[in-house]
Formats: C-alpha cells, sequence, structure tokens
C-alpha cells in the first residue's frame, strides 16, 4: 500500500475523497468505502459495502454474489493505512509494504447487501514493522479474521 502526502490524520472519519489521498488504489481495487473511526496508532473502523456490480462477479453462491474472502483480507490491509499513518517520521509519506498474514480464518462469505465492518487494530510497532490484528464482521458475524505484518518506511 502506497501512502501519498499524508504524514498525520487528524480526522476521526474519512470519507472516499480522504481515503483516495491515503491509498493509491483506485477503482476497481479500492476495497474501503469509509472510515468511520480512528484513533491513530490504536485502532481503525472502516466499512465496505458489497454490491451486486462488484467487478469479482458472481461467484456461484446460493444467496447471490459472494466477495472471495482474501478479497476481504485485502480491505482489512487497506483498512490499517489509516491506522499506520504517523508512527514514521516522513514529510512524503509512507509506503507499506504487505508483508505476512498469518491465522487467517475464514468463516462465512459476504454476500451483496451486505455491510462489512473492517476493524484493524495495532499489536506492535518497532523499528517500522507493524503487527496488527484484523477482523471482518456483518451484523455481528465474522466473516474473516486475521494476523498479519506490514512494514512501514518513509516514501522516496
Amino acid at each position: 500500500m502506497r501512502i501519498y502526502g499524508v504524514t498525520s490524520c487528524d480526522a476521526i472519519v474519512m470519507d472516499s475523497s480522504a481515503i483516495l489521498k491515503v491509498l493509491a488504489h483506485r477503482y476497481p481495487f479500492l476495497l474501503v468505502d469509509r472510515i468511520s473511526v480512528l484513533e491513530p496508532g490504536k485502532h481503525v473502523e472502516g466499512l465496505k459495502r458489497v454490491t451486486g456490480a462488484e467487478w469479482f462477479g458472481p461467484a456461484g453462491h446460493a444467496r447471490g454474489l459472494a466477495m472471495p474472502n482474501m478479497l476481504v483480507v485485502e480491505a482489512l490491509a487497506q483498512t490499517s493505512a489509516a491506522l499506520l499513518l504517523g508512527l514514521v517520521d516522513a514529510t512524503q509519506g509512507v509506503v507499506g509494504y504487505f508483508a505476512a498474514i498469518e491465522r487467517v480464518r475464514l468463516r462465512a462469505p459476504a454476500i451483496a447487501g451486505d455491510t462489512l465492518l473492517l476493524s484493524v487494530e495495532l499489536a506492535s510497532f518497532r523499528r517500522g514493522v507493524a503487527h496488527l490484528r484484523g477482523r471482518a464482521t456483518v451484523d455481528g458475524r465474522r466473516v474473516v479474521s486475521a494476523s498479519f505484518t506490514t512494514i512501514v518506511r518513509a516514501a522516496s
């Protein structure tokens, strides 16, 4: 994930235009619609609405279009970008490298019409290496949970 020109984030809520300033991802691979809660360096919650017109197409699920669970993991990683802002001193922004993923649990599908609540907390941050725990839920039902590692560096 590449974070352009933002060194800290004072806003508690980020809409889609603010997310576009933070992430280099664009449609169709921008998987976060809104950041609803942000405690920099601690916790972040984002939202992703799954629609029937998504680019990943029908997955043959009985209830309709299902978002692939590994894309939900990617959405968690993109949500974590807001959490990592300000952890590295940089005037030109920072670059995050998705380094590892562990303890992934794929529990249920996210179906068209669902709103994913993407919750990520920072477990530890040392020497530019962030260990994070993420959970995606729909109406309180856990869809995906994972622990992942991101390497954060100043952009050059």
